[in-house]
């Protein structure tokens, strides 16, 4: 990137916010980035992002490498772009059993709560940006949230966006180890590396992670998680898991797809292990309501896709899907 490369862009508005969730006692984080100057807001340019079942917002969608964080794209490309953590993650409230050994509790944060969260952050940015509609962006669990919330009857959903979205399976799933689940896990990103690149073939996982991205990645999600008792970790809550194990690989669908009826993006990984083109695909296929869906797969990429070398593939594939309708001029009559 060269220095008039950098003069060009728009300078974005950052900023952190606390805000109430249904629960009393219980405050969740949103981060929101957008370009400075817009001083008019609109339905199609605006989304929300849902994380995954381990790691945070900041963790998954706001990490400053290469170009800047898939945030900062979605900001300079003209979004006013939002993400929210569930209780129990990142900045929003631990909950109280996370204070106390993970084997002294139940599970925390199933889909079913982080929903309700979601639902929160929607409904607050709808109010405080005063729009009627907005997009969605789930990744893995995320995805599971965002579909959920995107399945209800009147749901408040432009467009929807799933990145490798967590489906049935027949098969069991990296993210449960298997045995008791205590009320949340312990988990080392150092130690996750070797997991994040074993999919890919031993040839590609020295150039998957460009250099230093790893490190950079490393040091915003050990960042998120201050208070986590042991050096070196983040705890996540263990919901996620219990999820999969209720739904996921026991033929339960959380939701169903044919409920959903406004535009889908998804996008899948060659080398995602975690969610299979064949679960991938079997959840694309029951999209059967929405007016106007899309699978793009991007090659040489894991289900980390969007902190992998290719990122910029999946960032055009969403901007170019979000960017529809609005570029040709469809919502001039909204």
């Amino acid at each position: 990137m060269t220095s008039a490369d950098t003069l060009s862009m728009p300078r974005i508005i950052a900023r952190t916010l606390l805000i109430a969730s249904d629960t009393p006692g219980i405050q969740l984080q949103l981060l929101n980035k957008r370009p400075d100057g817009v001083s008019t807001f609109r339905s199609e340019r605006t989304l929300v992002m849902m994380h995954g079942a381990t790691f945070p917002t900041a963790s998954l969608f706001d990490v400053p490498v290469g170009e800047g964080s898939f945030m900062d794209v979605l900001a300079r490309a003209g979004y006013d772009v939002w993400a929210v953590d569930a209780r129990g993650y990142g900045g929003s409230t631990r909950l109280p059993e996370m204070e106390r050994p993970p084997e002294d509790g139940v599970p925390l944060t199933l889909a079913h709560t982080a929903v309700r969260d979601l639902a929160a952050a929607v409904d607050f940015i709808r109010s405080e940006r005063g729009i009627a509609r907005l997009g969605l962006l789930g990744m893995s669990w995320g995805a599971t949230v965002a579909g959920i919330l995107a399945s209800q009857p009147d749901a408040p959903v432009e467009k929807l966006v799933l990145v490798t979205p967590l489906w049935l399976s027949e098969k069991p799933l990296r993210i449960d180890a298997g045995g008791p689940l205590g009320a949340y896990r312990l988990v080392s990103p150092k130690a996750f590396e070797a997991a994040w690149k074993s999919p890919a073939p031993e040839e590609a996982r020295g150039t998957l992670i460009p250099e230093g991205w790893f490190e950079t990645w490393e040091k915003e999600t050990l960042a998120t998680d201050m208070g986590s008792p042991m050096p070196g970790t983040i705890r996540a809550p263990s919901g996620a898991v219990q999820d999969v194990r209720e739904h996921w690989t026991a033929g339960r669908p959380l939701y169903d797809p044919s409920d959903i009826g406004c535009p889908v993006l998804l996008v899948g990984a060659e080398w995602d292990i975690d969610v299979r083109f064949d679960m991938a695909h079997d959840l694309f296929v029951r999209l059967t309501k929405s007016p106007c869906k899309r699978f793009v797969e991007i090659g040489q990429a894991t289900h980390m896709v969007l902190m992998e070398k290719n990122r910029g593939q999946a960032f055009d594939a969403v901007i170019g899907f979000l960017n529809e309708g609005f570029m040709r001029g469809d919502y001039l009559a909204r």
